[in-house]
């Protein structure tokens, strides 16, 4: 009897010690700040990302240019700033590093980098990345790119914006934010490469990336229910990374997160596929949000009218969980695989 009861004080107390470990640390005001991020404004977004005047954000396009502008408008707009070490918004991405899969050079495009410094350990790095770009036009048609990826572009904004609404009340991150607009995803992750092997910030000091590539329709595993959302690669190099995941969904936006595709043996093999590769390759924890494929996807179609902006709020309020509690929770999150 007297062993039972030892064995039992023994077991809880060892199950407290792991809750305590993962245990949720968000201010209790966060949902404030969750709820600033809104159908409204992510739809105000995606409509001008994905309009005609775009014409599809081809790699070093007229129309990429002014998918760039609009960004940078935004963030001045929000008095959200670049990193000092840069002289403007824009990251250059030289031709010589935008050599597409066929094997021609692109045009002088950019990055867009937007950034909160953190306000006690500033050195360490959180990344939110998207692509901006898309496909452009073919024979007259202008491939919109909505969901691919003018979703992830409307969400940056949207939780860029969340957190300076916070830092200006008092409650801005611990650690500092780079919004990380990439270009040249469609030809070969050029602008995210670019970027790791140029780093604004050390890759030493870059915690994690949480990157951000169609998060706006359903596929069809999902085609009765679209609470739900791909999150591929979490636990690749980081348990942390993976259980405050997990934990943050519960708390807040509990979506059905659904972690098939970061198998070793997956055949689509979408954790090489998107920008979040060019970190975890460097041994950055990362975890890439998607809605999965759908007809639409590359083609002319795929226009903003389809996207599905209450998973698009939720999908894009998951992200921003995540990134503020890697950024305010006390310790920096553990690469313990490889």
């Amino acid at each position: 009897m007297k062993k039972s009861i030892l064995i039992l004080i023994v077991l809880l107390t060892f199950s407290c010690a792991n809750t305590r470990v993962f245990e949720i640390k968000i201010p209790s005001d966060t949902t404030k700040y969750l709820n600033t991020i809104t159908e409204a404004e992510l739809k105000e977004h995606l409509y001008i990302i994905a309009s005609d005047s775009m014409q599809g954000r081809e790699t070093g396009s007229l129309g990429q240019k002014k998918a760039a502008n609009y960004l940078v408008s935004q963030y001045q707009k929000n008095d959200i700033s670049y990193p000092e070490s840069l002289s403007n918004y824009s990251q250059k991405v030289p031709s010589k590093s935008l050599k597409a899969r066929n094997g021609q050079y692109l045009n002088d495009s950019e990055n867009i980098c937007a950034f909160i410094k953190g306000t006690e350990k500033p050195e360490e790095i959180i990344v939110l990345s998207a692509h901006y770009d898309h496909v452009g036009s073919r024979n007259g048609q202008v491939f919109y790119g909505a969901d691919d990826n003018g979703t992830g572009t409307a969400a940056l904004l949207e939780i860029a914006q969340a957190f300076k609404i916070a830092a200006k009340e008092g409650n801005g991150p611990k650690r500092s934010i780079l919004f990380l607009h990439v270009t040249g995803e469609e030809h070969g992750l050029l602008g995210s490469k670019y970027y790791s092997e140029n780093p604004i910030f050390p890759l030493a000091n870059t915690v994690s990336d949480i990157n951000i590539d169609m998060i706006g329709r359903r596929d069809s595993d999902h085609s009765q229910n679209n609470n739900y959302v791909y999150a591929i690669g979490a636990e690749r190099l980081s348990s942390d990374l993976y259980n405050i995941l997990v934990a943050v969904n519960e708390k807040y936006t509990k979506l059905d997160v659904d972690f098939r595709y970061t198998a070793n043996n997956d055949p689509s093999n979408y954790y090489t596929r998107s920008d979040h590769y060019n970190f975890a390759k460097f041994g950055i924890p990362s975890v890439f949000f998607f809605n999965g494929v759908h007809p639409d996807y590359h083609r002319s179609t795929d226009t903003a009218d389809k996207i599905e902006f209450d998973a698009l709020k939720k999908r894009t309020q998951l992200a921003f969980v995540l990134a503020w509690e890697l950024a305010n929770r006390e310790n920096r999150i553990v690469v313990d695989k490889k």
